[in-house]
């Protein structure tokens, strides 16, 4: 198994001659990374960048999943290119966590020791009927409280079982709390949906730069 990661400066203004302030302030850094997992089964790479515009590549061989990666992206504004290839001939298992492994890398090496995040998310996400509410916490401390109740068996040709093993494999890679209620929802594809897209939200917050932290972690210990 590789993994790299990168922080890139954001760009620099291109107008002449700052002002001395100006000239003297510098840009908080673009948290990015990219990693890549490779076993006997699976093959991924993920590239994540916290301060995007909601741009997505999925590209694992999993439809249902490509689309739950787009609402990641489009929801929580990050930057997300994933490409896996896996034995999706046998079944999406092994895929389907590996990829929620590699995005759980990603996120804690593009967050860094988590100086200055909000640390907190929360949202609730309708989609018609669904009504579905995440509230998650960077804490370092991986635990998952799970509450969905998907009414078949599959959504397309995508396991519905796998929404949680997906969210397993993200919370235990990225060190976070994670709790999922379904408040109300009939239509399987809905409530997962509702999920994904209260999930980015619920991470675009958590994961946002909070200016009176000046950098501290936001931890009364001092450490996540």
């Amino acid at each position: 198994m590789v993994s790299s990661i990168s922080r890139l400066s954001a760009p620099s203004d291109l107008s002449p001659e700052p002002s001395s302030d100006l000239a003297h302030s510098s840009a908080p850094p673009i948290r990015t990374a990219s990693v890549s997992r490779t076993t006997k089964e699976t093959d991924v790479q993920v590239t994540l960048t916290v301060e995007g515009t909601g741009q997505c590549v999925a590209d694992t061989g999993i439809p249902f999943l490509d689309h739950m990666l787009h609402q990641i992206a489009s929801h929580g504004l990050f930057d997300l290119e994933v490409r896996a290839t896996g034995d999706i001939e046998i079944d999406d298992h092994h895929t389907n966590e590996d990829v929620g492994i590699t995005l759980g890398m990603a996120l804690r090496e593009a967050l860094g020791d988590r100086k200055g995040i909000t640390r907190f998310g929360h949202f609730v996400a309708p989609l018609d009927e669904a009504l579905v509410q995440i509230s998650l916490d960077f804490s370092g401390r991986p635990h998952l409280s799970y509450g969905l109740t998907i009414p078949t068996q599959r959504v397309g040709t995508y396991d519905t079982q796998l929404v949680r093993e997906f969210f397993v494999a993200i919370i235990n890679h990225a060190q976070m709390t994670l709790h999922i209620r379904q408040l109300d929802g009939l239509n399987s594809h809905h409530i997962i949906e509702a999920t994904f897209k209260a999930f980015a939200r619920a991470m675009r917050m958590a994961t946002e730069i909070d200016p009176r932290r000046a950098g501290t972690i936001p931890s009364s210990k001092g450490v996540l």
